[in-house]
């Protein structure tokens, strides 16, 4: 990511995937590019070529709240990312205070620690602060000191441990572009995009995606003692914490599920 150019990357990486077809445009078959130009997006949106191009390269970065709402329309953004959208036009100077982004907020670690499901409590970079006990037996990656993203990611054990990789992929790098959005220009972030990006094909291609926004749902995992489970994970946000929130999983009572956890817990 480009830095101070957060808003421009972006809007060139939705721009590319909106087809033609897609906004009622004929591609043709000359056409050597397959999503939007730059000239077709802003004359979709009701602005100047010359407008929309000094957007992108991040020569204007305060459009108005109109502009950004048409750009979203032609993009095709959900609600996720169009507030992300939003977001990035609104960014004025942050700093960045990194104890705040270590330390557990508000004893968390406590807390998690008397709940009978696996709970953690990450930083906005998924560097796991705390994690309760059967956490860390679920998973190497939930282990304090951790970053979960980096384990999915790069460890092969991470494959072996996720059923459906591609989904539990999908779904980090997604909740970390939503954290990107309210912090585009935190150093530490853009050498860890960076360094993924350098690292790991999957990454880039999601990242290149641009989706936005993390997405509860059920996890399938396969632990090497307790076996496959199905746990449906939930993501609870820390006000006033620097992005900290705490990731819960938990099974359907009576399931399999269920009964794999007990045996986790006795471990």
């Amino acid at each position: 990511m480009v830095k101070g150019n957060a808003l421009g990357d972006y809007l060139r990486s939705r721009r590319e995937q909106v087809r033609p077809t897609d906004v009622g445009l004929v591609a043709g078959s000359r056409r050597r590019v397959a999503g939007l130009r730059r000239e077709e997006l802003a004359l979709l949106a009701g602005i100047s070529s010359d407008y929309y191009l000094r957007l992108e390269q991040g020569r204007d970065k305060n459009p108005s709240a109109q502009v950004l709402d048409a750009l979203a329309r032609v993009l095709q953004l959900d609600i996720k990312g169009t507030e992300y959208l939003h977001q990035l036009a609104g960014q004025t100077g942050t700093r960045w205070e990194q104890g705040d982004l270590e330390e557990v907020a508000d004893g968390l670690d406590e807390l998690i620690d008397q709940f009978p499901m696996p709970a953690i409590v990450a930083n906005r970079y998924q560097d796991v602060l705390a994690a309760n006990a059967v956490a860390q037996a679920l998973a190497p990656a939930f282990r304090p000191g951790e970053n979960f993203l980096k384990w999915r990611l790069l460890d092969p054990a991470a494959r072996e441990f996720f059923v459906d990789w591609d989904d539990a992929t999908d779904i980090a790098v997604s909740g970390l572009r939503e954290v990107a959005g309210s912090t585009p220009d935190d150093p530490r972030l853009r050498r860890m995009i960076d360094e993924l990006s350098s690292a790991s094909e999957r990454f880039r291609e999601l990242w290149a995606r641009a989706d936005v926004g993390y997405r509860p749902g059920v996890t399938h995992v396969r632990h090497p003692v307790v076996g496959e489970m199905r746990l449906r994970r939930n993501r609870l946000h820390v006000p006033h914490s620097g992005g900290q929130h705490l990731i819960i999983f938990r099974a359907e009572p009576g399931s399999d599920s269920a009964a794999a956890l007990d045996a986790l817990r006795a471990m």
